[in-house]
């Protein structure tokens, strides 16, 4: 039997709640209610009161409510629920967390499930689960189902999607419960359930062949490895996972967010990129891969300032955009700034003859001049102590590939005498 968090307003969307908890109960689980509700009396009892929860973000509850002001209740709720149900996660009274609501319930409601680990069970039924839901999701596996209808009240639909979803809910406890007893599952209710450790990898279409290779050496070292776009969300949650402290290293051959960062491009991954390993002390190596290159879509979302530069056409929803000698040199300096707070060991390498498929000699990013500027940026800005290796060959070369994971291997040993 597990059980699952019901986490909401109790005040207006208490018999949806108490629904939901029938459901989930005949399904064999037990629940456990949370109360964010603010205005009237909960409808449904809490095990969990609006009390203690805004107590966990430093608000006495009683001022709110004389308050009236729904704008700062929901905010109190907003920092208090994640308080509550990391904990109540860390220690393992619950399994899994569903929550109902519009505007300020998906807040609320999102807010604490972006505090608990990758890998645990989080439902969020929304009536904004069908547009653009990166500001609720962020970089946490958040499943956002829509509601269809407003959650008000019980009727025909409503009850079909609800009953869905505590379907799903219950699927992912029970999946969960069912892989932990079997020693080839990767993770039981959040938690790494395999002894490889984890070495993360930043990956582009231009550097696929490097990581792939790179990634066999480290997997016949005894290393897992997992492997994120470098799509801004990608970097974001890669930056993510290694601030978790679950990353023993990190394969960082695909940089290109930065250039979409500082130049102006759609996969920026934030000014936090680069930022976890650095200060966390994770073994590390970095490279310019794909610096050459800035994002956007459709060829008609470049902006016009961008006119008379050089593009590539990567497909109909892709457009590249070579990067400047200029924009290369302020790439190098800003990189080396950021290595520059690495408290534990990190290398960067440089493939001197092309960072992604298309800047090889022939092809249309080549720019010797651009690769120049970014490389000796790069070099003079850098710590001394940080190890710089140059080699004669392309990014997707095997010799890059081997010398890059080779190197890490050896960061990680460095790192683990330090330790001792």
């Amino acid at each position: 039997m597990a059980t699952i968090a019901l986490l909401g307003t109790m005040d207006s969307k208490g018999e949806e709640y108490a629904f939901v908890a029938e459901q989930i109960q005949r399904r064999g689980h037990q629940t456990l209610v949370i109360d964010v509700g603010s205005l009237h009396e909960p409808k449904l009892e809490p095990q969990i009161t609006r009390e203690e929860v805004a107590g966990a973000a430093g608000y006495d509850f009683s001022v709110l409510k004389a308050q009236r002001d729904r704008g700062e209740s929901v905010k109190a709720m907003s920092l208090g629920a994640p308080v509550i149900l990391a904990r109540l996660a860390r220690e393992k009274k619950i399994d899994g967390v569903i929550s109902l609501g519009g505007g300020g319930g998906t807040a609320i409601g999102t807010a604490a499930m972006r505090n608990l680990p990758i890998g645990f069970p989080k439902l969020m039924v929304s009536t904004l689960a069908s547009g653009n839901t990166a500001q609720y999701v962020g970089v946490k596996d958040i499943m956002m189902f829509p509601s269809i209808v407003d959650i008000a009240g019980l009727n025909r639909i409503s009850r079909q999607i609800l009953t869905c979803a505590v379907g799903a809910i219950c699927g992912m406890v029970e999946a969960l419960a069912f892989a932990s007893g079997h020693p080839d599952t990767r993770c039981a209710g959040g938690e790494a359930v395999a002894d490889k450790p984890i070495i993360v990898a930043s990956m582009f279409g231009n550097t696929t062949d490097c990581v792939q290779h790179a990634r066999q050496v480290l997997e016949r070292a005894g290393y897992e490895v997992l492997v994120f776009h470098a799509t801004g969300s990608g970097g974001r949650t890669m930056e993510s996972l290694i601030e978790s402290g679950m990353v023993a290293g990190v394969l960082d051959v695909t940089t290109t967010e930065w250039a979409d960062e500082l130049v102006g491009g759609f996969l920026g991954a934030g000014p936090g990129r680069l930022d976890a390993a650095a200060k966390h002390g994770v073994p590390a190596i970095v490279t310019p891969g794909c610096l050459d290159m800035v994002n956007f879509y459709a060829p008609e979302t470049v902006p016009a300032k961008f006119q008379g530069r050089t593009f590539y056409q990567h497909n109909p929803q892709t457009t590249l955009m070579r990067t400047t000698p200029e924009e290369c040199a302020l790439l190098g300096k800003l990189i080396a700034e950021k290595l520059n707070r690495s408290t534990g060991p990190v290398s960067v390498l440089i493939p001197l003859r092309a960072i992604s498929v298309i800047s090889a000699s022939g092809e249309k990013f080549h720019d010797p001049t651009a690769d120049e500027a970014l490389f000796d940026a790069l070099k003079k800005n850098l710590r001394h102590d940080i190890e710089v290796i140059e080699l004669d060959c392309a990014i997707n070369d095997r010799s890059f590939a081997e010398a890059c994971a080779e190197t890490l291997l050896k960061n990680i040993e460095l790192r683990k005498r330090q330790s001792g």
